[in-house]
């Protein structure tokens, strides 16, 4: 995302970004079909269902839901949510991401079982996606990481008690330390000049100065990248705000 200058954004509203996604239709383990179960520590992630059926699993302390998703549907969940979205048929969504597509660049951590969580080199190892690598050894990679994560999410949503998700949310923590300057950076350049941009314009409407109306821009976007594997399923990705897988 980028500023506008001293009376302007210029980037998606409230500094968030979109993607189009086509949810993985591969079954698993458990007869379901759908995405990598994850979550994300410090962005809130919208969907507004465009076609298809489907559900979305959740696990919070509050505990395990489900929640229908069929076309005009709009759901959204905060930090720390693990979330596994189900495709039931053909199920596609316009997703909504805080921070300027900060979920799909770098905050995520997906439901690995405990003995990778606990090493950087053993997460990345089965999480990273080669993008030079042929498409059907990507499949076969991100498939692998789908199967491997549900493994630790249905050792979560089965355990008694609330330490193993606690546990979980300390080692997604310590995995992202590393990170955090680069996330702040990203919040400033976007959802926090986004909101300081709306206070000047309203300070300037107090004192009767419109003038940063005079500077009204429009501006459009094709896809820059299609049919990219994320965590979910095949994307359609936009530059605004997305500088990561």
């Amino acid at each position: 995302m980028v500023s506008g200058g001293a009376s302007g954004f210029a980037g998606l509203p409230g500094g968030v970004a979109v993607s189009h996604l086509c949810v993985y239709d591969w079954p698993a383990a458990d007869g379901v079909r759908g995405g990598t179960p994850h979550l994300h520590l410090v962005c809130s992630e919208g969907y507004v269902v465009t076609g298809g059926r489907g559900a979305v699993q959740t696990l919070t302390a509050s505990g395990y839901r489900v929640t229908p998703l069929t076309a005009g549907t709009v759901a959204w969940f905060t930090p720390g949510t693990v979330h596994r979205l189900v495709n039931e048929d053909g199920l596609r969504i316009t997703v909504l991401m805080q921070n300027g597509g900060l979920p799909e660049a770098a905050d995520a951590v997906l439901t690995l079982p405990p003995r990778h969580l606990a090493d950087p080199e053993a997460y990345a190892a089965a999480t990273t996606v080669p993008a030079d690598a042929p498409e059907a050894e990507r499949e076969r990679i991100v498939r692998a990481r789908r199967d491997l994560a549900l493994e630790g999410y249905r050792a979560l949503c089965e355990a008694t008690g609330p330490e193993p998700l606690a546990a979980f949310h300390r080692a997604a923590a310590a995995l992202v330390r590393p990170r955090l300057a680069d996330w702040r950076a990203r919040w400033e350049r976007g959802a926090r000049a986004a909101a300081e941009a709306t206070g000047e314009q309203l300070d300037r409407l107090g004192r009767g100065d419109a003038g940063h109306l005079a500077d009204a821009v429009v501006r459009a976007e094709q896809p820059v990248e299609q049919g990219r594997f994320g965590m979910c399923g095949r994307l359609e990705v936009y530059r605004q705000g997305q500088e990561g897988a």
